[in-house]
């Protein structure tokens, strides 16, 4: 009964990051590429404040409940559970990864610019912020598919 718990509490939090990539594939993505300059970078920086902001402890809980869901599926009758929780801890830390040495450099940068002062290029930065926000998509959406595969199998 535990188990099924902390697999639930797991799947809650991970949803809500995996929920950032698919709001970003329906809409997202497309409305910032269609932004111009001063638009961009207002909407980057409000959104880069109110994640740092809210984001923190989802990404601590998930962290958490995902260790707890490994610890306690150690050895569990299907292995299926272990190694998928194991799998999703490894696309959680890897998206974390990239978040902190690729997309919060960016925002980094972002946030220090003005509605009258910005690069010329200032298109790459969105461009690059994307690309980096797409590989984490892929580990954030496999992490989570791991999770429910593990769960309904289990």
């Amino acid at each position: 009964m535990e188990v099924n718990i902390i697999i639930l509490v797991n799947l809650v939090f991970y949803s809500i990051i995996v929920s950032q990539s698919y709001s970003y594939m329906i809409s997202l993505s497309d409305v910032q590429k269609n932004m111009e300059a001063v638009e961009y970078i207002s909407f980057r920086q409000k959104t880069d404040k109110n994640y740092r902001k809210k984001f923190a402890p989802v990404i601590y809980c998930t962290l958490a409940s995902n260790i707890l869901l490994i610890m306690v599926s150690v050895g569990y009758p299907t292995e299926l559970l272990f190694i998928t929780a194991l799998l999703a801890f490894i696309a959680l830390v890897a998206d974390i990864l990239f978040t902190v040495k690729g997309n919060m450099p960016i925002n980094n940068r972002i946030n220090a610019w003005t509605p009258n002062n910005y690069p010329d290029n200032w298109a790459l930065y969105r461009e690059e912020w994307l690309k980096v926000f797409r590989k984490r998509q892929a580990l954030n959406i496999t992490g989570f598919i791991l999770l429910l595969v593990g769960a309904i199998i289990q």
